[in-house]
């Protein structure tokens, strides 16, 4: 059988046994092994870039496998900054020959010695250096698109003295890995659902849902074990010049083009995130890395982002722990701190981004983020608006504005001071409303005291619901303890959330959040020579996360407690 006859069918088997597949990864296996057959190799690897990890994620390895290399491992992947043809394939790939073969991204082969075994090819010494560590003599490298977009590379390697791959090898290797493209294609399908969810659909990097749950998660471990978090925010400049001009299309491309600088320099970051936060804004989110390694990768970022094409840079903007910027333990105050950054790069046209906590004291940007007040020369300043300056979930921010508002009006009685707590940490909050609610010495019955509505609840709602929280709110509303154990708790001195639909949920503390139409509640209570005390914020889609605060509430009830007590 002819060589052009062998290769044909090879094309086709690969096209079959991918098509059978049931999963991606099952795909992946079989394209490695047909791959690694119809070209001679020894070895045969499939990796895909994971944009918002700025990482080449192996999938999967076949073949004569090196010490330490696993046929599918767990965790095998490498910075795309150590490999960047395949981001820099998408700067180039519309200028024809010698990246791309009748419009599909041209393979290249790599020796072990660095050389020059394909002189049209990029030179790379981290795939030379890793040629040599694992006892291979070169290799062939073949991009993967799917839908347009730069998806991963087949990697296949011949081991040392075994003949170098063929300008015909890169060219069979290109036309597998179109269909690889296409098998992949149908398998990604079942993961497309899952990736929309978290991933933005224009760049590939995480959206606003999965940065969030990422930095809620880094900020965990930050208040249990002092891991230093990093937050930096990218606005990129000329972005409406550029669509007003040249056409959305070209701005998407713009961004698509930033989108991927970032990813390359998040991968400096190990762990870190890469996200686009809407429009033109841009995230990355490092846990666990000095500040100052941070910032010195987003003043790489700045750098680089003056070299796009079209663009005028971008205004950067950071936000650390590791710098004195006061407590931070919610993302609500990481990102006040980090837009207010951001925004006097902005106003600043900075080159360079501008670090909160290292201005000269009081530091300007901390007080930006505080205040919402730019300050003018002669006259006053302009209020500014940052995600999360309205309200505050950070507990100790809360704590400091709701035990000055009750030193302010020490002479009240427990119920009032009672009331300060609760009706300023609801304004923090943007809570929908507040209970207060009292027990008598010995007793077993709670009634409800006094309470606040601040405002309706957002989204579907009923009549019978707002019937509902009226007779719940009313003055003397009596509830037996007996009913609602994690209430009886909180009256002896402790807190607790809890958030509707989850399982595992009391049925009768959770009856109250259904017949009002909540989605959480907060609270948290404590006694003293009067009696039991308890407080409880009520939430909707719209109020800041409940997580966290239990303990800070307790503690501003335990304040409230502890001056003259009176009965309702």
């Amino acid at each position: 059988m002819h060589g052009a006859d062998v290769r044909l069918r090879a094309v086709v088997g690969l096209a079959q046994a991918m098509s059978g597949a049931q999963s991606r990864i099952e795909a992946v296996q079989a394209a490695a092994v047909r791959s690694r057959e119809a070209l001679g190799a020894d070895f045969a690897a499939i990796s895909v870039w994971e944009r918002e990890t700025g990482r080449l994620r192996v999938l999967v390895n076949n073949g004569l496998l090196a010490p330490g290399e696993e046929e599918l491992p767990e965790d095998e992947s490498y910075a795309v900054a150590d490999y960047p043809e395949i981001a820099l394939f998408l700067e180039r790939r519309g200028l024809g020959a010698p990246w791309t073969v009748d419009g599909l991204p041209r393979a290249w082969v790599q020796t072990a010695d660095g050389g020059g075994a394909d002189a049209n090819g990029p030179a790379c010494r981290e795939r030379a250096a890793s040629l040599r560590r694992r006892g291979r003599g070169c290799c062939l490298v073949a991009p993967i698109l799917l839908r347009g977009r730069a998806w991963g590379e087949l990697y296949l390697a011949r081991g040392v003295g075994a003949p170098v791959f063929s300008q015909d090898d890169a060219e069979f290797a290109t036309a597998l890995a179109a269909q690889l493209s296409a098998g992949l294609a149908q398998s990604e399908e079942l993961e497309e659902v899952r990736r929309l969810a978290f991933t933005d659909p224009l760049t590939g990097l995480a959206n606003r849902r999965a940065v969030d749950a990422r930095l809620d998660a880094a900020l965990t471990a930050h208040r249990e074990h002092g891991t230093v978090v990093s937050l930096v925010v990218c606005d990129v400049n000329g972005l409406k010049r550029v669509n007003d001009e040249l056409g959305h299309e070209v701005g998407d491309q713009l961004l698509e083009r930033f989108a991927n600088q970032l990813s390359l320099c998040g991968a400096m970051l190990p762990g870190s995130v890469a996200g686009r936060l809407g429009g033109d804004e841009f995230c990355l989110v490092a846990e666990g890395t000095p500040a100052d390694e941070v910032v010195r990768v987003a003043e790489e970022l700045c750098a680089q982002a003056l070299t796009l094409d079209q663009g005028d840079g971008v205004a950067c903007g950071v936000a650390s722990t590791g710098d004195p910027i006061g407590p931070v333990t919610t993302a609500d105050r990481l990102f006040r701190l980090a837009d207010a950054a951001q925004y006097r790069a902005k106003a600043g046209q900075a080159s360079r981004p501008v670090v909160a906590g290292r201005g000269e004291l009081p530091d300007p940007t901390v007080q930006l983020a505080e205040t919402g007040e730019v300050p003018r020369p002669g006259r006053r300043g302009e209020r500014r608006r940052f995600r999360g300056a309205r309200h505050s979930a950070d507990p100790g921010v809360l704590i400091a504005a709701v035990t000055s508002a009750i030193d302010e009006a020490r002479r009240r009685d427990t119920l009032g001071r009672l009331e300060i707590v609760a009706e300023t940490t609801a304004r923090m909050l943007d809570a929908v409303s507040w209970w207060i609610s009292y027990v008598g010495p010995g007793s077993l019955q709670m009634r409800t005291s006094h309470y606040g509505v601040r405002r309706m609840t957002r989204g579907p709602g009923s009549i019978r619901a707002q019937v509902q929280r009226a007779v719940n709110e009313a003055p003397d509303a009596v509830f037996d303890l007996r009913s609602y154990p994690l209430t009886a708790e909180a009256v002896r001195g402790h807190a607790f959330t809890m958030r509707a639909g989850v399982p595992g949920n009391d049925p009768a503390e959770e009856a109250v959040l259904m017949v009002g139409g909540y989605r959480a509640v907060l609270a948290a209570g404590g006694s003293n020579a009067a009696g039991g005390w308890l407080i409880e914020l009520f939430a909707d889609e719209s109020t800041l996360s409940y997580a966290a605060l239990g303990p800070a509430l307790r503690a501003l009830v335990a304040v409230a407690l502890s001056g003259p007590a009176s009965p309702p």
